[in-house]
């Protein structure tokens, strides 16, 4: 399943009045259209319908917005959208971690390839943003760490990966496929990924955290 980003973050704001929700809304569609930087409050209050008062009463500032925007949906929605993006890959079929790492990768590239406008403006602002970093870090962490841990675990029993400490293999895991999809998606704009080069990136992941008896044994 390829969850729309746009309806996602719009559905975590479960709280939120309704006139709140169409401020969230139309703020979110510039923010996409136009980026974050080159979207005042003014042009969003005023395709709201709404005072620029309106916003400033209720979020404060820009950022506020936009933290707003995000953090309701890494805390609320985020846990169990990854819940189901790890059985949809981690399946009975899946054999390896390798396998495991190309379909997690595939499934991504699809979802942040639909909603790369969105994902490229919150990347970059949280990216830049200290205060974005220390309020949905920690959530985005907890959520995603969880579950790659238990698949590194489950294929270290299994004796196909290094048997480094988990806590090594995920930073390491996180670090290189976190960078992999921001330089794609966020440093160039209109970037295909092909399978090819998916194939060459798990091959290169996997060389730092493959155990070489694992494949002698294979």
């Amino acid at each position: 399943m390829t969850h729309d980003l746009f309806d996602s973050l719009i559905a975590a704001q479960k709280t939120k009045t309704d006139k709140q929700k169409k401020i969230i809304e139309i703020a979110i569609k510039l923010f996409a259209e136009k980026g974050f930087a080159n979207t005042s409050t003014a042009e969003i209050a005023k395709m709201a319908n709404v005072s620029e008062g309106t916003i400033f009463k209720h979020y404060g500032t820009k950022d506020k917005l936009l933290l707003s925007i995000i953090l309701p949906f890494v805390k609320d929605s985020l846990p169990s959208i990854a819940n189901e993006v790890f059985s949809e890959v981690l399946t009975e079929d899946t054999k390896t971690f390798e396998q495991f790492l190309k379909g997690f990768l595939k499934n991504r590239i699809e979802f942040f390839d639909r909603n790369k406008e969105i994902f490229r403006v919150f990347v970059k602002e949280v990216i830049y943003k200290d205060e974005l970093k220390k309020e949905i870090g920690p959530h985005f962490i907890k959520n995603i760490s969880l579950l790659i841990s238990r698949v590194v675990e489950e294929f270290k029993q299994r004796g196909e990966l290094k048997d480094k400490p988990t806590d090594q293999v995920l930073i390491y895991l996180m670090t290189v496929c976190g960078s992999f999809f921001v330089s794609r998606f966020v440093l160039f704009e209109n970037y295909s990924i092909s399978d090819e080069e998916v194939e060459n990136f798990v091959h290169f992941v996997m060389d730092g955290i493959r155990n070489p008896l694992s494949e002698a044994s294979s």
